[in-house]
């Protein structure tokens, strides 16, 4: 678990450096806040200031990695050591697929990345809802999931983002423990189709995770939800906010036309831990 001063100096270096750079990082705060491994998380720390921080993110046999170093310490080799540490841990423990994340716009990220010969994935947009009337939601009713639908949101991640069982069954189990985090099912005309989880951070909803079965699609259902959601969160005072990959073009015009508007985007690059095991 991250002590109060280690979140309070992860996110003053987060501001500092999003200012600076005029980004977005994405530091997964629902996961550094409720951490339970000591080996996630690596501090570089000059005359008390956190000068870099780099953070793993485990999802099942896959591991997010996103970090940041401050403007003036750069080039200095404070994150490439927090680096070359985190992959030691993820080659020990095994992770099949490494995904370094970084803001689309940030050259001094994408410079480290060519330096590790890391190689592109793809790219996903960040979304805010841009406040506007919104249509009634009809035909869905959202309810809180319980210990019954766990099997059905382990399938739907498998339909829907191709996630291998042993995958959404580990993401899946993460979630149930996170706080400020609402899991809710989809019912369409009495019938369980999909999920959606929420999660709130300061003044912002997070959507994550929205899913509908695929025989169900096709039928309105999913704009509906997002209707509800937005009319939800935006009557408790949050701002919305949404993920989603550049590719997917549906998608992406499933939340534009209820509102969403491209605010940020992400890149992911794919990463061989043979190259560190090299002292690369």
């Amino acid at each position: 678990m991250l002590t109060k001063q280690q979140l309070t100096d992860i996110e003053r270096l987060q501001k500092e450096c999003e200012s600076n750079d005029h980004v977005q990082l994405k530091l997964n705060w629902e996961m550094l806040r409720n951490r339970e491994s000591d080996r996630l998380d690596y501090f570089q720390y000059e005359n008390d200031r956190l000068v870099a921080f780099l953070g793993l993110y485990p999802f099942g046999s896959t591991v997010e990695v996103c970090g940041m170093a401050e403007p003036g310490e750069r080039r200095k080799g404070h994150f490439r050591r927090l680096f070359l540490k985190a992959m030691a841990i993820v080659r020990q423990d095994g992770y099949m697929k490494i995904l370094l994340n970084a803001p689309a716009g940030s050259a001094s990220a994408k410079a480290f990345l060519r330096e590790q010969g890391a190689e592109y994935a793809f790219s996903e947009h960040q979304m805010e809802w841009q406040r506007r009337p919104v249509e009634e939601a009809v035909g869905i009713r959202l309810r809180e999931a319980t210990a019954a639908d766990f099997e059905l949101r382990v399938r739907l991640n498998v339909t829907a983002f191709g996630l291998d069982e042993e995958d959404s069954l580990a993401m899946e189990r993460r979630l149930d423990g996170e706080r400020d985090t609402a899991m809710y099912m989809i019912e369409a005309h009495g019938v369980t189709v999909g999920k959606i989880r929420v999660s709130r951070e300061a003044e912002q909803a997070w959507i994550y995770g929205f899913s509908i079965l695929p025989e169900h699609q096709g039928r309105g259902i999913g704009r509906n939800v997002l209707r509800q959601v937005i009319q939800d969160q935006s009557a408790a005072g949050y701002s919305i906010r949404l993920e989603v990959e550049t590719k997917n073009d549906h998608a992406l015009g499933l939340y534009e036309s209820v509102g969403f508007k491209v605010v940020h985007a992400q890149d992911y690059y794919r990463y061989s831990n043979e190259r560190s095991q090299l002292g690369w």
